[in-house]
């Protein structure tokens, strides 16, 4: 089939790829025009997808980026991957607004349009298939087909793929949903069928509000056990013997990505608006791990007060800008509230990640934060800082090193011994 993914970002290129190696013929879709040069020339800015899975592909012409609306008439199928970011508390859909009406005046009889984009429920229904019909004069279910198949990708993770990962799928009329299905399973090893968009819609927000609210439990029950004097992580490693009823959870400097600080909140906001309640797990998750990097900043504040230096002055280096270990992905991502605040108060900050590259952004402002200084964790950085803090994990960074050239360490993620280490 002839195929369009709009939005080439950590979900669109993967998925781009995958349906470009199974035979389809694919049109990359991106508005930023830079994107599009890079993938041309088969660099590819997605860490899951290396270069020499793009430009075999590239070469053979089986997948094509660009930014032209123009070049996506004719399609077969198209899947909506763009971005869902909250503005003031509020789902900004004018992304996949702006995706439905460029295939929309592109639509014909036949073709399928699909939403991965994560969302509250009702969105397909209720916001897409609107926006299609008027703009192509067909009718949504009869002329063309229209679902929702929540994205379920995990930077960095070599174990679950796109490729091995069930995908859940769904489809406006059973017609619809066989469409769906058929073209998900030539891509993945299982399709999950559910009865309608909005179940499906919901499967993906309750997947993340799950994995919010146990990280937000065990971050104050980390505050709580250093207050009283109990290690946490030897609690959760005990309770992870469990072989039932527990799954476990690990305290951090706080939440970042697309998926934990956003999706809950549509899932709440929707609530709210269409109920009049207020939705309580999700809001006290919220304000548990939105105030993490602040309390990061309070025990290093602790630490460096116990060895008589204020943070006034101090140079600390951070290790670890993304959000998580192993990957580049930056988005919301706590180090740079921890950056932030630690630059009010008069530290001198600097920072190590081999992964992210680009600057990092505080949440609901434009352009990138500039108040850290970027620098390899050589043994002279890390003998020079009066304090190291370790956020994201990768596991490029030479522990042992950092270890045995720190002079003050503050782990956030539990992965440093010695006596120069406090554990969050």
């Amino acid at each position: 089939m002839r195929v369009v993914i709009a939005g080439q970002g950590y979900v669109g290129l993967p998925l781009a790829v995958r349906a470009a190696e199974v035979g389809h013929q694919v049109i990359g879709y991106e508005i930023d025009q830079l994107r599009v040069d890079r993938l041309a020339r088969g660099d590819s800015y997605v860490e899951d997808i290396p270069a020499d899975r793009l430009r075999p592909l590239l070469a053979a012409g089986r997948y094509r980026p660009t930014a032209d609306p123009a070049e996506l008439a004719g399609f077969d199928l198209a899947v909506i991957t763009v971005p869902t970011p909250l503005r003031d508390g509020v789902p900004d859909l004018s992304y996949i607004e702006a995706a439905g009406e460029v295939l929309a005046a592109r639509l014909s009889p036949g073709a399928t349009v699909v939403l991965e984009s994560t969302t509250y429920p009702g969105t397909t229904e209720e916001l897409l298939a609107p926006l299609l019909e008027k703009g192509s004069g067909l009718a949504a279910g009869l002329d063309f087909h229209l679902g929702y198949s929540p994205e379920r990708i995990d930077p960095g993770n070599p174990r679950w793929r796109l490729e091995n990962t069930p995908k859940v799928v769904s489809g406006i009329t059973a017609e619809s949903l066989r469409a769906v299905d058929d073209f998900y399973g030539r891509l993945v090893e299982r399709t999950v069928p559910v009865p309608s968009c909005k179940e499906a819609e919901l499967a993906k927000l309750l997947e993340n509000t799950f994995r919010h609210v146990n990280i937000a439990l065990v971050n104050e029950l980390a505050m709580f056990a250093h207050d009283l004097g109990i290690d946490i992580w030897e609690a959760i490693d005990a309770a992870a013997t469990k072989p039932f009823g527990f799954l476990r959870f690990d305290p951090g400097p706080g939440v970042g990505g697309h998926c934990l600080p956003i999706d809950p909140s549509f899932l709440s906001w929707r609530v709210e608006r269409a109920l009049g309640h207020s939705f309580r797990f999700v809001e006290l998750a919220n304000d548990v791990n939105s105030h993490m990097p602040d309390y990061v900043v309070r025990r290093l504040t602790e630490g460096l007060n116990q060895r008589r230096r204020p943070v006034n002055g101090s140079r600390i280096l951070l290790l670890g800008l993304a959000y998580k270990k192993n990957t580049g992905d930056a988005r919301e991502t706590p180090a740079a509230r921890i950056a932030e605040l630690l630059t009010r108060m008069g530290a001198e900050v600097r920072a190590a990640d081999p992964h992210v590259l680009s600057g990092i952004h505080l949440p609901g402002r434009r352009g990138p934060f500039t108040g850290v200084q970027r620098v390899a964790p050589t043994p002279e950085e890390l003998a020079a800082a009066d304090a190291v803090v370790l956020l994201a994990d990768h596991d490029d960074f030479d522990y042992p090193q950092i270890a045995g050239h720190a002079r003050y360490l503050l782990d956030c993620r539990r992965r440093l011994t010695g006596p120069a280490v406090e554990v969050l």
